[in-house]
């Protein structure tokens, strides 16, 4: 099977752009968005719509394969890609992809995506977002042209079982971070609440007091509005290095202030996303190791979970092999395509470092969807439920997705 004619169409993106370094720095809300000059290049406001690219893949059987480019909320922050916008990128992508795409065969998705991951246009690599969404609609194509789901593409292709149960989801609030959690309590989801931690001033506290509260409010509101004791979820809160920037990246202070939210925790695990932020890779892989070896020395189970400057696969192997976290995002726009996503995962997983693969809020149904499958074959530890600072939309896309899944599994094996 054959690739036709390609197309490509702009899009919306489930959340917006926004510029973490204007709002780690303070700049002042005015209503949904941000007061201020951006600090970060590429943005024309603090706040800007998200947007996305669809490609899609035409085959001779007149079926078409769908995937969505997307980037992650935080574009241009912690080394990755600059902003992605549909009217910077689509003449490229007809003027360069289209070509190679035009009259390609669709029988093997891994070879498909590895080819276009390595391409170079214009002497650089093509932009992860784009890799991501040509990956998806790759995968669509392979599984449309051969009669599969994805998923079983994607474990034939990289002999892994097929495996049929549910995976554990995470689900994140947003700003709305009280209202949202009673809604993630009422359809147990696996971990909450995300939180969005990204200020000091309102969110953390100059002294940690404010994110304390809420951690202490967390585990009573759980505990109050659960219908039974059979639901324990995992507490999960991303804090966007703010905790760094209150005690000065000093691991000690850093691993007692951690250490004092567990306690207000329990009966919960706690995991800290991005505790603190170095600045660089390497400084990075040190700090969340020293801040580890603190907790530890403190007999404390925190988790810690890397994000910021851990963009690629290879990033992904040169954190865990140092050991220096409990959890990796693996946030899959970043990555390129969806391939490298399947290859964090597994490689986390064959080295006992849990695998939490993410995203971002700001991408689509289509893309979202496509990562359900890729951890339907890889079994992450945590898959996000994404896109959107909603929950229910987001839960709805992915939940449904994978209970679909699930069920023709199911019935197979009966019949």
């Amino acid at each position: 099977m054959h690739i036709r004619k390609v197309h490509f169409a702009p899009g919306f993106a489930s959340f917006y752009f926004d510029d973490q370094a204007a709002i780690k720095a303070g700049a002042p809300m005015d209503g949904f968005v941000y007061s201020g000059a951006p600090l970060t290049g590429g943005f024309d406001g603090i706040r800007q719509r998200g947007e996305s690219i669809s490609i899609l893949l035409e085959l001779e059987n007149g079926q078409i394969a769908e995937g969505d480019c997307a980037a992650v909320q935080y574009s241009g922050a912690g080394g990755r890609d600059p902003l992605f916008t549909a009217a910077r990128f689509i003449p490229l992508l007809r003027r360069h992809l289209a070509p190679l795409l035009e009259g390609r065969a669709v029988g093997s998705f891994r070879d498909n995506a590895a080819f276009f991951d390595a391409l170079e246009v214009e002497g650089r690599p093509l932009h992860t977002a784009i890799r991501y969404g040509l990956s998806q609609a790759l995968l669509d194509a392979t599984a449309r042209a051969t009669g599969r789901m994805k998923f079983q593409v994607i474990c034939d292709e990289w002999d892994l079982p097929v495996v049929a149960a549910p995976l554990s989801l995470f689900g994140q609030s947003g700003d709305d971070r009280y209202a949202a959690v009673d809604k993630m309590i009422l359809k147990r989801v696996d971990a909450l609440p995300h939180g969005l931690i990204n200020n000091v001033e309102k969110k953390l506290g100059e002294t940690g007091a404010k994110l304390a509260e809420y951690v202490g409010w967390l585990s009573q509101r759980i505990r109050s509005l659960r219908s039974d004791a059979s639901y324990n979820p995992v507490l999960h809160i991303d804090v966007y290095g703010t905790v760094g920037l209150i005690f000065q990246n000093d691991a000690e202070r850093i691993a007692d202030y951690l250490a004092s939210l567990e306690k207000r925790a329990a009966p919960f695990r706690l995991y800290i996303e991005g505790p603190a932020d170095a600045g660089s890779k390497p400084g990075q892989i040190a700090l969340l190791a020293a801040i580890r070896k603190a907790l530890a020395a403190r007999r404390s189970n925190v988790r810690i979970v890397a994000d910021e400057w851990c963009n690629t696969y290879q990033d992904v192997v040169d954190f865990v092999d140092s050991g220096c976290c409990d959890m990796v995002q693996i946030k899959t726009p970043d990555l390129g395509g969806i391939h490298n996503t399947i290859d964090a995962v597994l490689y986390c997983k064959a080295r006992g470092v849990e695998a939490y693969q993410g995203g971002t809020c700001n991408e689509t149904d289509i893309s979202a969807r496509a990562c359900l499958h890729a951890a339907l074959a890889t079994r992450p530890d945590r898959v996000l439920v994404k896109p959107g600072m909603g929950f229910d939309e987001g839960m709805t896309i992915v939940a449904n997705e994978m209970n679909r899944v699930l069920a023709v599994l199911e019935t197979r094996r009966a019949s």
